[in-house]
């Protein structure tokens, strides 16, 4: 490859390959050297809309904001987003092609490595450097065949590759040790450092296990990363509970769906001081709220039987009878209505399902997927302000005897005649404090307490830069990078 190019790998999930790569494009594109995200295969129900209109991860669209990029199609080829527990509609440049279990999709890896190597290429036609993420661990064994995430991957594109463990879960050096010695020489050739992650504490209490990890392998220790307390970042999937304030006043539940997606849309939301924002799990009572939120789903129907199955749907009821506001968003809106059809089995079996009745709106799931950004104006109790998101679902909702909550081209979503209930298919609802501001007090929450979520982005994206340039060896990293040291 004639371009410069860096690969994060992690010896598990979740050592911080996705943020640490956030990081080091913002630190190559605050020195005005051009830089790309690239992530060959990823597996997450979070995602994002390009700017061709396709679907790529939620993590891919954050680097690119580090590298002050707009989200591409080729900076993540491959997407897979399981919609069941062996299944998972795969995402190829953007669009869905189809639904594959795991071995169909294994076979059908081979014919995806030279897709995957096109769409580098194409990233390199207008960056100098990519930064590329794996995905789960390098060394796991049983995936190494046809590998197009990690190693197999960084082998077809002859690129240098740093090894990232997490320092928080304990085991680091048997970690780093343990992912390096199982790798194949060639593989061991291309790893250019470690760097060990989330790290508290004296940095003088590591420096005997960083001598013996060089020694035993040859490899350097690249840095240690601290602990950034507090550090925001949409996450790559998994849930984050974690709240700003102890002293909440307004409470919101969102019930954990088994195929949840999108879930970063609560992210505004739980870092908003005035809230207590609160996932409940499968067999868990829905607590006293204020509001409920019926989150996005990977599979409407069956995520629909769920939330009946646990008893819900009779706790929300009970819930709107007290005086509650109801929100659904994308298959949270569809659930609201009176029925969602799914005649072609776009998410499962074919059929027809009864929603929970209140909206009048009715739902049909088609093959076409829509992707697409959306700006208009939220009208809700005689608040008017401006309002942007994006739109991911497959279905398509006839709006009947009920009012929309949005204009924009046309009228999007609905609002209930009693005035306690929302659906809207808008992701990202909450991001602008005018927007979140508005619809909590619809909800009933009085106070101006949203958070800006752009510049929080920003502001956090900076501070994993700035945390970066100084623990890590930054020169040894990028010394073949045009314009490092310039």
């Amino acid at each position: 490859m004639t371009k410069s190019s860096l690969m994060v790998q992690g010896t598990t999930s979740d050592a911080g390959k996705s943020v640490l790569a956030a990081g080091l494009c913002r630190v190559l594109a605050r020195k005005n050297i051009r830089v790309a995200p690239f992530k060959p295969q990823n597996m997450a129900l979070n995602s994002a809309v390009t700017k061709e209109g396709g679907e790529i991860g939620r993590a891919q669209a954050v680097q690119a904001q580090a590298c002050f990029l707009e989200p591409s199609n080729d900076m993540n080829p491959v997407l897979l987003k399981p919609n069941t527990d062996t299944g998972a509609q795969v995402i190829i440049r953007g669009k869905a092609i189809e639904d594959m279990d795991a071995v169909s999709y294994h076979a059908f890896k081979p014919q995806l490595l030279n897709m995957v190597l096109e769409s580098f290429e194409r990233l390199g036609e207008k960056a100098d450097v990519r930064i590329i993420e794996g995905a789960g661990s390098p060394a796991e064994i049983n995936l190494r065949e046809h590998d197009i995430a990690n190693m197999g991957f960084a082998l077809a594109a002859q690129t240098p590759v740093v090894i990232v463990a997490d320092i928080d879960r304990g085991g680091v050096f048997a970690h780093l040790y343990g992912t390096f010695d199982l790798l194949s020489a060639d593989e061991k050739k291309l790893v250019k450092g470690f760097i060990i992650n989330r790290f508290r504490g004296d940095i003088t209490l590591l420096e005997s296990g960083l001598t013996w990890l060089t020694e035993k392998t040859g490899v350097p220790v690249i840095g240690v990363v601290p602990y950034l307390h507090g550090l925001y970042l949409e996450a790559e999937d998994a849930i984050n509970q974690q709240q700003v304030d102890d002293e909440t006043s307004f409470k919101i539940v969102v019930p954990g769906l088994p195929r949840i997606s999108n879930h970063t849309d609560f992210d505004a939301l739980r870092l908003n001081r005035g809230v207590d924002l609160c996932f409940v799990r499968p067999g868990e009572p829905l607590p006293a709220a204020d509001l409920i939120i019926l989150p996005g789903s990977k599979s409407v129907r069956s995520d629909l039987a769920a939330l009946k199955a646990q008893g819900w749907d009779k706790q929300i009821a009970k819930h709107l009878r007290f005086g509650g506001k109801v929100i659904g968003i994308c298959g949270g809106y569809q659930m609201l209505g009176n029925t969602i059809a799914d005649p072609l089995g776009i998410e499962g079996a074919p059929g027809e399902s009864d929603g929970l009745g209140y909206l009048d709106i009715t739902t049909k799931l088609t093959a076409h997927k829509t992707l697409e950004h959306v700006s208009g104006l939220l009208n809700l109790d005689g608040m008017t302000v401006p309002i942007t998101g994006y739109e991911i679902h497959a279905g398509v909702s006839e709006v009947k005897s009920v009012q929309p909550v949005m204009l924009n081209q046309q009228a999007e979503g609905a609002l209930g005649s009693c005035n306690q209930v929302i659906g809207t298919y808008l992701h990202g609802l909450f991001d602008s404090p005018e927007a979140c501001n508005a619809l909590l007090k619809w909800a009933g929450y009085e106070k101006d307490t949203a958070q800006d979520m752009t510049q929080l982005k920003e502001d956090n994206i900076n501070r994993l830069a700035d945390s970066l340039e100084q623990s890590l060896d930054l020169d040894s990293l990028f010394a073949d990078v045009p314009g490092w040291k310039a």
